[in-house]
């Protein structure tokens, strides 16, 4: 037991978790941010990604659901955001909208902080460049993508999801360090097992670290550990509702080989076309994995084969059903509905129709399986969490994609 009463804990560091911390940190708060991961001084390359990102520890392959859905997620000091490929797009305007939530001087904030800005066309590989002239000639728009990406430190490696070894990207590591300049206290290495709670009331946690079961105190307990961590910590914690509901964004990715151009050179994701998510659901972004093993992961032998110097490609990502579980054990059951799969084959015909008119070979084309990195909705507001954010206990309340 540590001896110290905090007022705030938070259970992880990525975005919800440090951006809190920031903010209570600043105001005066006594806070506590408890990670699973590490502080990785190392990252960037396939090798540093095998230490955080969630995966069987003998196989290396990546955690799936029970239906086989590659679940892409890294256990690390400021969280996924990390891995991300660095876009920064608004999102959920006009619905928060209709509930009477405006956000445009939050946005904008953030946006400043944050450096966003469309990605600099100098960033821009060959392949992408044909893919956004293919795009045009076959009547789509491939747009820049807004980017927290500062051109002038980018090295254009095209690692962006493994983590960027020039920390050209933001991360919330940035806000992190600020709440650790501020006098917030961050341990490591700690995964929270349980919330402590007496007569409806939160006391603190129950965790292992490394040197065994510890708890520590707190007036307050705000769990920002993932749609996939938050769930079971809640369910442990005696919230049998919580990690219903759960999305992942799903998406495939559709490559093609060509004459002699490729994606290698650029940050990930550059470019994006919106026009059918309203109507069809899903968005196209040109976006190649670069090492093979990971094309392996996703794509089997076919995959892995595809020679990276000749290869262009195409993600859909989807707006799946929020049709998933996660258990109390850490398990999770995300099936591909038939709504999904329709979703991510019509995104796929059209990334095919695209890379052909780029230059890709047709029959070259090969489509990877189904795979999603933001989990979200299993501890949905009015379903675990009131208006506030605040769970059945008082004083626990949840602040992430979950």
């Amino acid at each position: 037991m540590n001896g110290r009463k905090y007022q705030f804990l938070i259970v992880g560091s990525g975005a919800g978790g440090a951006t809190l911390a920031r903010e209570l940190s600043r105001r005066g708060q006594e806070v506590l941010v408890v990670e699973k991961g590490k502080h990785e001084e190392k990252i960037g390359t396939f090798r540093d990604a095998l230490r955080y990102f969630d995966a069987n520890p003998l196989t290396r392959m990546p955690a799936k659901s029970k239906e086989g859905v590659i679940l892409w997620r890294a256990f690390m000091a400021g969280g996924s955001t990390v891995v991300t490929a660095g876009n920064g797009t608004r999102c959920l305007e006009e619905e928060l909208a209709a509930f009477g939530i405006v956000l445009d001087e939050e946005f904008a904030e953030a946006e400043r902080e944050m450096g966003i800005a469309p990605i600099a066309e100098g960033l821009l590989s060959e392949g992408s460049e044909r893919i956004r002239w293919a795009a045009g000639e076959l009547g789509y728009r491939m747009e820049l993508m807004p980017k927290f990406i500062d051109p002038a430190r980018c090295r254009r490696c095209g690692q962006c999801p493994l983590g960027c070894a020039s920390s050209a990207k933001w991360t919330a590591l940035d806000y992190l360090e600020e709440a650790r300049g501020y006098g917030a206290d961050v341990i490591y290495g700690t995964m929270v097992e349980e919330v402590l709670q007496e007569n409806g009331r939160v006391r603190g946690v129950r965790c292992v670290g490394p040197h065994g079961p510890v708890e520590f105190l707190a007036d307050v307990v705000v769990l920002a550990a993932g749609g996939l961590g938050t769930p079971v910590i809640l369910q442990r914690s005696g919230i049998e509702s919580a990690g219903e509901g759960l999305f992942v964004d799903l998406l495939v990715n559709t490559y093609g080989v060509t004459k002699g151009f490729n994606q290698a050179r650029e940050p990930s994701m550059p470019l994006v076309d919106h026009e059918f998510h309203a109507s069809k659901g899903f968005i196209l972004s040109p976006h190649v994995n670069h090492h093979r093993m990971i094309r392996f992961m996703e794509a089997g032998a076919r995959g892995s084969a595809l020679p990276t110097r000749r290869l262009i490609g195409i993600m859909t990502k989807i707006a799946d059903e929020p049709v998933g579980r996660v258990y109390p054990d850490g398990t999770v059951s995300k099936p591909v509905t038939e709504r999904d799969r329709t979703r991510l084959q019509e995104g796929s015909a059209i990334a095919k129709e695209i890379l052909v008119k780029a230059g890709a070979d047709g029959a070259s084309i090969v489509v990877s399986k189904p795979q999603g990195a933001h989990p979200g909705g299993t501890a949905a507001v009015g379903r675990v969490v009131d208006g506030e954010l605040q769970t059945d206990v008082d004083g626990l309340f949840v602040c992430d994609g979950s």
